[in-house]
């Protein structure tokens, strides 16, 4: 049988969708979800791999305008992606009018040499299903996109036929991964991300995106089936750090609590997790720093 393969880049404003859809399409969590913008600051690459085809997601950061260094490096990063792809989704959410942040991915989208594809996410909190052909409509009439597919990637409603669209656009070609292999990302990094969302998760609205993590140990131990994991959560302000930490500590154990069930998960063992907090003021606008954390604009 004909085997196809390629590469399909993920792009969109902030917080419409895109890891979560990422996700739901390889079957597994690889990119962290939350409920807050900019959650995804590196391209990050999933592998979709059936007796069909194998697609190569690249998952990428919100396009926005940028307020630091690193909002540079991200939406530099995402538009990068437009390049050496084999097809686009465009993911958009159930908004019932196009805003000026679409409207700029779209005129960018323009010179892209490759099928684009419109994705309509968050379609399950639509009642009245009408209103669905109404955004079709509303998008159709750009003149950009091969197909429209709405979905709900949180319930997972629709997605084969969007992964059934992306295998059609696809040409013949090899397996890049093997058939085991569903992101190209290191354990350290998808340790350290999964840290990351514990801490967007636990502080809601009360810490900004200023935080970063740095796994400074992770070693498994010669005796025993354990793995010891140290890491720094670097946040901007003092008070970023008290609102982590929590009163007697409290709010930082729920973070490490959460982040040690899910790597062990990951990594099929038992995790000694322990968890500093360390300020580093304006760290988003510092090159170095940015660099030292693998967010630089020269990441594929």
């Amino acid at each position: 049988m004909e085997y196809k393969s390629g590469f399909v880049s993920i792009v969109g404003r902030p917080n419409v969708g895109k890891s979560t859809l990422m996700n739901n399409m390889v079957g597994e969590k690889i990119a962290i979800m939350s409920d807050k913008p900019q959650t995804t600051r590196n391209t990050i690459q999933a592998v979709y791999t059936d007796d069909q085809a194998q697609i190569v997601f690249l998952d990428t950061p919100g396009i926005h305008k940028p307020k630091n260094k690193l909002g540079q490096m991200m939406v530099k990063s995402a538009e990068e992606s437009f390049k050496n792809v084999d097809c686009i989704l465009f993911v958009v959410d159930d908004s019932d009018k196009i805003g000026k942040g679409d409207s700029m991915i779209i005129e960018n989208l323009r010179k892209a040499k490759v099928p684009v594809f419109l994705v309509i996410n968050k379609v399950d909190k639509i009642a009245n299903k009408e209103e669905i052909f109404d955004l079709i409509k509303m998008y159709d009439q750009e003149g950009l996109f091969k197909e429209i597919i709405p979905v709900s990637a949180l319930k997972g409603s629709n997605v084969d036929s969007l992964i059934k669209a992306i295998k059609q656009t696809l040409d013949l070609g090899p397996k890049y991964f093997p058939d085991y292999m569903v992101t190209d990302q290191p354990e350290r990094v998808l340790v350290a991300e999964l840290i990351r969302e514990k801490v967007l998760q636990y502080t809601n609205d009360e810490v900004p995106h200023g935080i970063a993590i740095e796994i400074e140990k992770m070693k498994a131990r010669k005796d025993k089936d354990i793995v010891d994991v140290s890491a720094v959560i670097y946040c901007e302000r003092n008070s970023h750090k008290g609102i982590i930490i929590g009163k007697n500590g409290r709010k930082l154990k729920g973070i490490g609590k959460s982040a040690r069930e899910e790597i062990e998960f990951l990594l099929d063992t038992r995790v000694n997790l322990q968890l500093w907090v360390k300020v580093k003021e304006n760290w988003r606008n510092m090159t170095n720093f940015i660099t030292d954390f693998g967010l630089n604009e020269n990441r594929d």
